[in-house]
């Protein structure tokens, strides 16, 4: 992937506010839940190794979706303006071919056979932090309309499954914003949308969900990682600029790898023997510093996904059984 594209497609997190976890504790022995997402879903090779991954471990992940990645460069100038962009920009590319578009496609629909959560990175990975609620609803727009017509893209709509229209119609349910960035306008399009659930916060350590107008909001952890133990957010692009400060290192990628996997171990053992807040950990479709914290993720769901009491789920299925927990907690006080 062109180091232009890495640059822009990963997840920067200048002046966020951290969103402090509901102050009330679910009972301590509910299923330990982790949460693993993916942003951009894009290179078909990475594709095949997390569905791989994933079966390998019985886990179901949730792959946050750039619709960009289903059209051509072409088909971006003529159906695809960003808000405040002209016409066929994307901060992280567009799809190589229609042959491309035809795979991605169908990783999409197999993941989706497979039970994992296909949710919205929105489509050009722009910042929204000044955009409206109309610009949020422009940008949700595109994606929907990139996802109906995707195998239209690919030039041969033949070969469209039974079941994709309603699925990219009604099916994404969850969203993570492009940088994490946000804006007041972002929360009423999303329910104009008919999303269910918000991955677009940060939190200081492991937290349910919040609810903000009556939707739930997830937020990825700061984590405790290396010798001196500083916190950092549990997404491997956060962990790239820890280890290496961006820079492709792949000399040091063993050792990478061990403090990432010491990293995941310490904050699920914390949660695990604790009170059983949910483990959220981010990752992109890049395999930054030699492929360090791809391969942490690998090991660390094979020591943790089989253990008592632990669910390694997509956002889509965790949200249920967080509920569940809730209304439990709830009679329990009476």
């Amino acid at each position: 992937m062109p180091r232009k594209i890495l640059a822009l497609s990963l997840c920067l997190l200048p002046a966020l506010a951290l969103a402090d976890p509901p102050s009330a504790p679910l009972p301590a022995r509910e299923k330990q839940l982790v949460i693993v997402s993916f942003d951009g879903a894009h290179d078909n090779a990475l594709w095949k190794k997390s569905l791989a991954m994933a079966r390998r471990n019985g886990a179901h992940f949730t792959y946050f979706l750039s619709c960009t990645f289903l059209m051509t460069k072409a088909d971006g100038r003529e159906d695809y303006r960003a808000p405040g962009q002209r016409a066929g920009r994307s901060n992280v590319g567009f799809a190589q071919s229609r042959g491309e578009i035809a795979v991605r496609a169908g990783h999409i629909w197999q993941a989706h056979l497979e039970g994992h959560d296909i949710g919205s990175h929105a489509c050009g990975h722009f910042d929204g932090k000044g955009w409206s609620e109309a610009d949020w609803e422009s940008e949700f727009g595109s994606f929907r309309t990139a996802l109906v017509d995707a195998w239209k893209k690919t030039g041969k709509p033949e070969a469209e499954p039974a079941g994709w229209a309603d699925f990219a119609r009604n099916g994404i349910k969850g969203f993570r914003a492009p940088y994490l960035s946000l804006s007041d306008g972002l929360m009423p399009a999303l329910k104009a949308f008919r999303f269910s659930y918000d991955a677009s916060l940060v939190t200081k350590g492991p937290g349910w969900p919040k609810t903000e107008a009556g939707m739930p909001r997830f937020g990825l952890p700061l984590i405790s990682e290396g010798p001196s133990h500083r916190p950092v957010i549990g997404m491997d692009y956060n962990l790239f600029i820890r280890h290496s400060m961006g820079v492709e290192n792949r000399k040091d990628s063993a050792r990478f790898e061990e403090r990432t996997l010491a990293a995941y171990r310490e904050a699920f053992n914390k949660e695990y023997d604790g009170e059983r807040v949910p483990l959220q950990l981010g990752f992109h479709f890049v395999e930054m510093n030699g492929g360090a914290y791809w391969r942490a993720l690998d090991r660390f769901l094979t020591e943790t996904c089989g253990k008592p009491d632990v669910a390694c789920v997509s956002y889509a299925e965790a949200l249920p059984q967080i509920e569940a927990a809730r209304e439990k907690a709830d009679r329990s006080a009476f």
